[in-house]
């Protein structure tokens, strides 16, 4: 599978990578096929974090790791933590915060739990997993500082950090953050959007996250996208969707050019793009796992990126 740095470092890993937000509804044995089907297809890098499933999709990925006798050096791990949850509002794979926690007590009492569950000794990566508008970025350093220091994580990004936020942060910690993990997908085009229609006064022209793309690409950021199928944050995916239409009548006809599936050519898409992105898969049907991955080694011309982006109801200035 295509390799992709991870930030602007010698660190690569699969422009793919297994999302176990959804793992916590998966018996152990079908949470261990998940897993090694993506192992299969090429996938060594996996993402997660500690309110997913309550904790419940560490503790079954932890077991299914065990049980695949994937060795651990074997995957590039990762999670993410700073949200403080309220189970009075989560259920299985919605889980809700009731605020975020940036002190240096919650983020390493974080990471502990999140090696506990696992039942791992370090992460590959850990991520402040959303803005904290009382963070103190001294807090942060120090966590980071101990975490490296003991072995408990070797790097450290972020997710969903505008570009202020995300320099607060840089300009606190010793370390370099290498990621920024954002929503981004055929029908979530936002950071594309603000660009092409620069110096316009319609709706595409509102910039909502501070120039995000370019930023990323100056500061040699990987950009996870997250929900790489999703038109929304929970009403569904754009695949089959009859909202989506003629986006998935060309997904159809671009698949069968490439010998894959609309999945792959979602794929695809996102990392036909320039900047540094790693696609996030969601899904933990094994059949889709496959198909998504595929996409990876397929790369589409300037002019089908443009199709596709038009066919998911965007234009050209």
């Amino acid at each position: 599978m295509k390799q992709v740095k991870m930030g602007n470092t010698n660190w690569t890993a699969s422009a793919v990578a297994l999302g176990i937000m959804r793992m916590e509804a998966l018996s152990v044995d079908d949470a261990t096929k998940s897993l090694q089907t993506a192992v299969d297809a090429g996938i060594n890098f996996v993402d997660s974090a500690d309110i997913y499933g309550m904790g419940k999709s560490e503790e079954n990925f932890g077991q299914a790791l065990k049980q695949s006798g994937i060795a651990r050096d074997k995957l590039f791990i990762q999670s993410k933590g700073g949200i403080v949850t309220d189970p009075a509002r989560s259920h299985g794979s919605f889980v809700f915060g009731q605020r975020y926690d940036f002190s240096k007590q919650h983020i390493l009492e974080a990471v502990d739990g999140i090696l506990e569950r696992m039942q791992i000794d370090y992460l590959d990566s850990f991520l402040l997993h959303r803005p904290d508008p009382l963070m103190e970025p001294d807090q942060i350093a120090a966590a980071f500082d101990e975490l490296q220091m003991a072995g408990k994580v070797r790097h450290f990004g972020v997710s969903n950090f505008n570009p202020q936020q995300f320099m607060l942060v840089q300009e606190a910690v010793s370390q370099k953050l290498l990621i920024n993990q954002l929503q981004f997908s055929i029908a979530h085009t936002g950071m594309v959007d603000f660009g092409m229609h620069t110096n316009m006064k319609d709706e595409r022209s509102i910039d909502h996250d501070g120039g995000l793309l370019e930023f990323a690409r100056r500061k040699g950021l990987t950009i996870q996208a997250w929900s790489p199928f999703q038109y929304g944050m929970f009403e569904g995916t754009f695949i089959d969707s009859p909202k989506y239409q003629e986006l998935n009548d060309l997904l159809a006809k671009l698949a069968e050019k490439y010998h894959t599936s609309k999945n792959g050519i979602a794929v695809a898409w996102i990392l036909r793009h320039p900047a540094n992105m790693q696609v996030l898969l969601g899904t933990m049907t094994p059949e889709h796992i496959a198909d998504s991955a595929a996409g990876a080694d397929i790369e589409l011309t300037k002019q089908e990126w443009y199709d596709v982006y038009f066919a998911a109801g965007n234009d050209l200035p």
